[in-house]
């Protein structure tokens, strides 16, 4: 799932732009609503034509309210820069901008609004000319330009297919694993309790989980879950979630904590962080080691003491690295991108990504090592370098994930003991450990185990009568190795995701279930092999009477025995057969098939299929014309 942003000056037309599109004005608040102005995010959800639904968050221009607006654009896919055609580009239009551009949204779409009101097309074919060098520099500088009118209701179509075509060039979000949901509103609803939303921006949460709420280490329960208003049992990565937490106090959580999987491994927050930075061109001043900042990362924002690496200054458009001591602690990792802004006079000073997350302690702030240090971090971190091994090579045994990696064999055993302990690589196997262990990186093990439920659920559907699929048709499906399919099942099995029926598999709780009409067809079956326990009917008799499927379902129920090509028997006639002839050997020694067919009181037909059938599962054997016992 997707989510889009707005972004722009005030009063270019965003929420009207939104409400045009889904029908519903993402403004809220009666404040809002009366001073015709956004002040708090705005959320709402387009269908498009493809069938895919994304989310949509507004955001208010004001530069009042920048800060509301940074709390809601970080988690986005995509964003439409919009820009009202009577005014053009605006100061909180290049604002707005440059935030995109810090954060590196992947995709975007340039909106002329109010086109109404522009008074010939020439002047909308100048204002694209200024639109073009306002963004030239920025990662919009490639993006398709619409001319919309949410008043007259044109170029709304053009707007959404060009939505769909930048969504499917985007490559979807990789579940790693580590659900992260950054929350940007929270409140109380009657009957549920406390409700938290935000863009889930990685892995996925389930009714059920136990969750913790950072920093402050709240515990609690998700009780519900819903995407666009919809009850959810799963929340996937990157759609609008709204949360219902059971054991936790509306009062106790605030904008920018953030809702995890209660897993002390994956997530801490940190009071410091290395990050690269760059300054923005047209900042009023440079900025000094020691200087007071805003920070902020998801939803969150405290204040922070900046402290440059290297340098004593950064000038405009310089990048360089800076070590931040945090008010307050925050939850980031290696790679979000996040915002500085001057606290007074309010200004976004620039952004970047961070580096490291947990630093040891404060650098030196002019020790090389520790600025090489960095330089190599921005490579990759041993666990991220390991982790692409493993995503290129799907499942293959760990000494192969450690030789395409090209880390040291220390080093990235530690490095695989992270990724094992945050979920991020599968041990397929298993323990102990060894160097040709099975595994594989959760985005390809999610995709896997997915495809193992679909042709299972696929097949119980197809053929409601049968205890489960195959498991040669399974492993033929997956296309697996033998060695990786049984590693698979095996797994699955040993979470109880799937049952292992021997040679069929099947989904947990799957029953065979006979529908009125096939009970009648059983019932009037089973008087055939009551009358006649011995010497029942055929299967072929049976396959008319009841059908193939209905058969083969009795059969692998046990309810029935087949004992040769053509002869089956009821389990409890099958089993005192046995018995009888047991008995008579016992006491014999040897016994005839013509003595069997005495005792049984049955034909020639039915004694030699049975008296076979138990030469071959080993129960007699023969000796001469006769049969005894085997050993």
């Amino acid at each position: 799932m997707r989510v889009i942003g707005t972004a722009g000056h005030v009063d270019h037309g965003k929420s009207t732009l939104i409400a045009a599109l889904t029908g519903v004005h993402p403004d809220r608040l009666k404040e809002e609503q009366a001073r015709e102005m956004t002040i708090e995010l705005g959320f709402g959800w387009l269908t498009l034509p493809d069938g895919e639904e994304v989310g949509i968050i507004d955001v208010p221009g004001h530069r009042d309210f920048i800060e509301n607006m940074l709390s809601g654009i970080g988690g986005i896919d995509a964003a439409l820069l919009v820009i009202a055609a009577d005014e053009g580009v605006m100061p909180q239009t290049k604002e707005h901008l440059a935030i995109l551009d810090l954060l590196q949204i992947p995709a975007g779409i340039i909106v002329i609004t109010k086109t109404d009101l522009a008074s010939d097309s020439g002047w909308l074919d100048l204002l694209e000319v200024d639109i073009r060098s306002a963004v030239s520099s920025t990662i919009l500088r490639d993006a398709s330009i619409v001319r919309v009118s949410a008043k007259n209701k044109t170029g709304l179509d053009i707007l959404i297919s060009q939505l769909s075509k930048i969504l499917e060039e985007k490559p979807a979000r990789i579940d790693l694993n580590r659900p992260r949901l950054p929350i940007d509103r929270v409140f109380s609803m009657s009957g549920f309790g406390t409700v938290v939303t935000g863009t889930l921006s990685d892995g996925h949460l389930s009714v059920g989980d136990e969750v913790e709420i950072l920093p402050a280490g709240l515990k609690g329960r998700i009780r519900g879950l819903q995407t666009h208003k919809k009850k959810e049992e799963t929340a996937m990565i990157g759609s609008r979630t709204a949360v219902n937490i059971s054991g936790v106090d509306t009062e106790l959580i605030q904008r920018g904590n953030v809702v995890i999987r209660r897993n002390p491994t994956q997530y801490q927050a940190t009071r410091r962080i290395d990050a690269r930075f760059r300054l923005l061109k047209d900042v009023s001043t440079s900025i000094k080691h020691g200087d007071e900042v805003k920070f902020f990362v998801g939803a969150s924002e405290t204040i922070a003491t900046l402290r440059l690496l290297g340098t004593e200054e950064l000038n405009a458009g310089d990048e360089g690295w800076i070590q931040l001591e945090l008010r307050e602690p925050v939850v980031t990792v290696r790679g979000d991108r996040y915002i500085l802004r001057r606290p007074s006079p309010g200004e976004t000073l620039g952004g970047g990504s961070v580096i490291d997350h947990q630093p040891k302690g404060r650098h030196k702030r002019f020790d090389e090592g520790v600025l090489k240090s960095l330089e190599s971090l921005i490579q990759g971190a041993p666990p991220d370098i390991l982790f692409e091994a493993a995503l290129a090579l799907h499942a293959a045994p760990l000494k192969e994930i450690f030789i395409k990696s090209r880390l040291e064999t220390a080093i990235a055993e530690s490095a695989f003991e992270e990724l094992l302990n945050s979920g991020q690589i599968i041990l397929l196997e298993a323990l102990p450990i060894k160097s040709d262990s099975l595994a594989m990186a959760f985005p390809h093990w999610n995709t896997l185990q997915e495809k193992v439920f679909q042709l299972i659920n696929s097949y119980h559907k197809e053929f409601p009568l049968r205890r489960g699929i195959p498991r040669e048709e399974l492993k033929s499906k997956l296309k697996l190795t033998p060695r990786i399919f049984n590693a698979t099942i095996n797994r699955l099995c040993a979470n109880q995701l799937i049952t292992d029926l021997s040679i069929w598999l099947a989904k947990p709780g799957h029953e065979i279930k006979f529908n009125g009409a096939d009970q009648i067809k059983l019932k009037e079956l089973m008087r055939k092999f009551e009358a006649n326990p011995y010497a029942p009917p055929s299967v072929k008799e049976c396959q008319s009477d009841v059908g193939e499927e209905i058969l083969n379902s009795l059969i692998a129920l046990g309810e029935l025995v087949t004992v040769s090509q053509d002869i089956i028997f009821r389990k409890q006639d099958y089993e005192e057969m046995i018995a009888k002839i047991r008995g008579e050997l016992q006491k014999k020694g040897t016994i005839t098939l013509a003595e069997v067919r005495d005792t049984l009181n049955t034909t020639r037909k039915y004694v030699q299929a049975l008296l076979e059938h138990l030469d071959s599962i080993g129960v007699t054997m023969r000796d001469g014309d006769a049969r005894k016992l085997r050993k």
